[in-house]
């Protein structure tokens, strides 16, 4: 679920180069569990609270700023906010340091289905703003003059990699959410031109990496973590490399939207 919904949003993270956005909501967000860790409370709550304030955040000091100076003000307010709760806390539980590296083999039972149910409104989210959001991504001008509201775009945009961060970051971890989103959208735009096959491909390439990942931390017992970032790397390497020695092409990309 975690590979699908990665590889997804991944897409549209790469197109609108976004990639600060999808590192700063996830590791923001974890002071969102770090304090609903101190208040005995569900974590997976304030890692959705964290994630969606600091999407929404971004979204609306970011029309009156620099993007990249809110989004790295938001992550530090955030972060610090995470550390301030921690330091209330009488332990450091494995969950909390889970929710920074992951724990893909250890995550619980009861979470599956709130797991599910974010994954598929994240991918429903993202099929319904697919062709405004791809055309407002790549043609900013040509969409504001087809009428479309490129500010309720950005939002929505923001809420998706909200959702997304939600369902991710207890399996996978803060730190690897952004290395399985970014790795394989990266290597598949690097791969195709074509909006829909990219995404295909980055969903693909994100399975085969995390299924990879599980089967070779269980024959080496090193961390799982290690072999995600490692094949998000080599996989983007290997999509950068194809790009540059494939035979150039004047084929644009698929930007209908009838």
């Amino acid at each position: 679920m975690v590979a699908v919904v990665a590889g997804v949003v991944g897409f549209f993270v790469v197109v609108r180069s976004s990639a600060f956005v999808a590192h700063a909501v996830p590791h923001g967000a974890f002071g969102g569990a770090a304090g609903a860790f101190w208040l005995g409370i569900n974590t997976l709550f304030g890692l959705g609270a964290f994630a969606v304030l600091g999407a929404l955040g971004i979204g609306w000091l970011g029309r009156r700023g620099r993007h990249d100076v809110v989004t790295a003000l938001s992550l530090v307010l955030m972060l610090g906010l995470g550390a301030l709760f921690l330091s209330f806390s009488v332990e450091y539980a494995p969950e909390v340091y889970s929710l920074l590296f992951g724990e893909v083999l250890g995550v619980a039972r009861s979470q599956l289905l709130p797991i599910a149910a974010l994954g598929a409104a994240c991918l429903a989210a993202s099929a319904g703003l697919y062709r405004p959001l791809l055309l407002a991504s790549l043609m900013p001008e040509v969409a504001e003059a087809r009428g479309l509201r490129l500010v309720g775009l950005e939002t929505g945009f923001l809420l998706v990699v909200a959702m997304a961060t939600t369902m991710t970051v207890p399996v996978v971890g803060a730190f690897l959410m952004f290395s399985l989103t970014i790795g394989p959208a990266g290597a598949a735009r690097s791969i195709t031109d074509s909006p829909a096959r990219a995404i295909g491909l980055s969903v693909a390439i994100a399975l085969v990496i995390a299924w990879g990942a599980i089967a070779v931390a269980y024959l080496s017992n090193w961390p799982i973590g290690f072999f995600v970032g490692t094949f998000g790397l080599a996989v983007y390497t290997t999509g950068r490399a194809w790009a540059r020695w494939r035979p150039r092409t004047t084929a644009a990309p698929e930007l209908s939207t009838a």
